[in-house]
């Protein structure tokens, strides 16, 4: 099979020629249909991970069609693939429903070969029906930046005035998900990136603007989705009392000192990580129900490193796949 692989951090991926995955006990074998380029990929990529497999097939954002199925899905099946891909099942972060800080997590596309290939297995139980009215590409970010964000947004309570901070493949979806709650949307970009204010005015935002300048009304939470830790301190001036920061993402920059009167008057400032499974099954069941725009552009499996250097940009509105 092809796939793109990353021989070593900080070096472009390698389109190589594989052996095919065979599927060992419990897994699926899956004909890749596309893989979502994600900013954890690039992560990886640039070595602000620590110890990746190597050399290593990224991607985790996987929809594929079932070859070989192990059980649970028979052979045709259209199944999505997310980070979290095992999990040990004995420790107290899994004993007490917290699988996504389980001591010996593996992830896909970082312990556990991914998605950017023709090929891969899978654990079936960490795998996924998806809904059907999306297609292969458009159903790539619901598997982690849909995820990841829709755990954000649970995290931020019940906010009506909701800023997200960087508007790209989570906050696209989440901002759709929040409006459909009746939330009022607050989108930060970086500063000059007109097209990505525009775009979530489309989506239903409020207000679109840069991240260093401040909303026009008093935030009740906020969600950080650009790995920037200096807009830590900025999104607390943006809420209110009793106001919550919520950092989306698996690395940021280094979080700037800031007075203590920004976090006072009970604000909270909080991370997510990873995802669990019935974090999949629901928010996945939601996508069902309510019909998101996913905003995806399709790329060669050849053009990996293309696409990277465009993310690595801020060049990506909306979100990218490879289609093997």
């Amino acid at each position: 099979m092809r796939a793109m692989v990353l021989v070593e951090t900080r070096r472009r991926l390698e389109l190589r020629e594989l052996p095919d995955p065979r599927p060992q006990a419990g897994q699926v074998l899956l004909r890749v249909r596309a893989c979502g380029v994600c900013r954890t990929d690039l992560h990886i990529a640039d070595g602000e991970l620590p110890d990746p497999k190597l050399p290593l097939v990224p991607g985790h954002e996987i929809v594929g069609i079932v070859e070989e199925g192990a059980g649970r899905f028979a052979r045709g099946i259209r199944v999505g693939v997310p980070w979290l891909g095992w999990t040990c099942g004995v420790c107290v972060y899994c004993r007490s429903g917290r699988e996504n800080l389980c001591e010996r997590a593996r992830f896909t596309g970082y312990q556990i070969d991914g998605g950017y290939a023709e090929l891969t297995v899978a654990d079936e139980r960490y795998c996924f029906p998806l809904p059907e009215q999306y297609s292969d590409s458009e159903a790539t970010p619901l598997l982690c930046a849909g995820l990841i964000g829709a755990r954000s947004l649970r995290m931020a309570g019940d906010a009506r005035r909701l800023g997200l901070y960087g508007f790209g493949a989570a906050a696209h979806l989440i901002a759709q998900v929040a409006r459909a709650e009746g939330r009022e949307v607050y989108a930060f970009t970086s500063p000059g990136d007109v097209d990505a204010q525009r775009f979530a005015l489309e989506l239903g935002a409020v207000w679109a603007g840069s991240s260093t300048e401040p909303p026009p009304a008093q935030l009740d939470a906020a969600i950080l989705f650009a790995p920037v830790g200096a807009l830590v301190p900025q999104a607390l001036r943006a809420v209110g009392k009793g106001g919550i920061v919520v950092c989306g993402g698996i690395h940021m920059s280094d979080i700037p000192s800031f007075p203590y009167r920004l976090l006072w008057e009970e604000r909270v400032v909080r991370s997510v990580a990873n995802l669990t499974r019935q974090d999949a099954e629901e928010f996945l069941t939601l996508t069902g129900r309510v019909q998101l725009r996913a905003h995806v552009v399709p790329h060669p499996l050849a053009a990996a490193n293309e696409v990277l250097a465009s993310l690595r940009a801020g060049e990506i509105v909306g979100a990218a796949a490879l289609v093997p």
